[in-house]
């Protein structure tokens, strides 16, 4: 093998757009995905960057029809990574939800504030398996045969840990209701 043949192929022009329009159509469902699988906003806006790194490395590897999947694939490895590798802090996450809020009022985005700080706290205490598919199939919207071949799992592997999620998930939001009657 001579060097020419060992070397990756010269960026192109069409493949700098391809990243550039996968970037603009996925970059924000990536962000919410890392965001929901466990990892802080400056964790998520770092997860975000190296799917995208990786992505730019392997976008000749990439199948058009399954651009999604493998950046959900990605996002998913990253994010455990980070949350193996990092212990997690809390972040204030009542800034971006007023930001996002357009002219609901001052008290409607402090009450999305607050609920969407309650979700996550909620998010935050499930367990790692069963967070994942929970946050998968009810926020993503994804199947659980999507979800079954995105982790490699069986299809009752991950219906038994989607009912554990839920059942968890109602068990915590029931706490945090009457704590708030309290």
């Amino acid at each position: 093998m001579n060097l020419a043949q060992s070397m990756p192929a010269p960026e192109t022009a069409a493949s700098h757009a391809r990243v550039r329009a996968l970037f603009d159509h996925h970059v924000d469902f990536v962000w919410r995905s890392a965001r929901r699988l466990g990892l802080t906003n400056a964790e998520a806006e770092d997860a975000v960057q190296q799917v995208f790194m990786v992505a730019t490395r392997k976008i000749h590897e990439i199948d058009p029809n399954k651009e999604r999947s493998y950046l959900l694939s990605t996002t998913y490895r990253v994010a455990a990574n980070a949350r193996r590798s990092r212990a997690r802090k809390r972040e204030d996450e009542m800034d971006r939800a007023v930001n996002a809020t357009n002219n609901e009022g001052p008290e409607g985005a402090l009450e999305r504030a607050q609920g969407f700080e309650i979700v996550q706290r909620i998010l935050d205490q499930l367990e790692e398996d069963i967070r994942d598919v929970f946050v998968l199939y009810e926020l993503e919207e994804m199947t659980m045969a999507e979800i079954s071949t995105l982790l490699d799992l069986a299809p009752g592997t991950v219906a038994s840990r989607l009912r554990r999620a839920r059942e968890k998930f109602h068990e915590l939001a029931a706490r945090y209701r009457n704590e708030g009657d309290a």
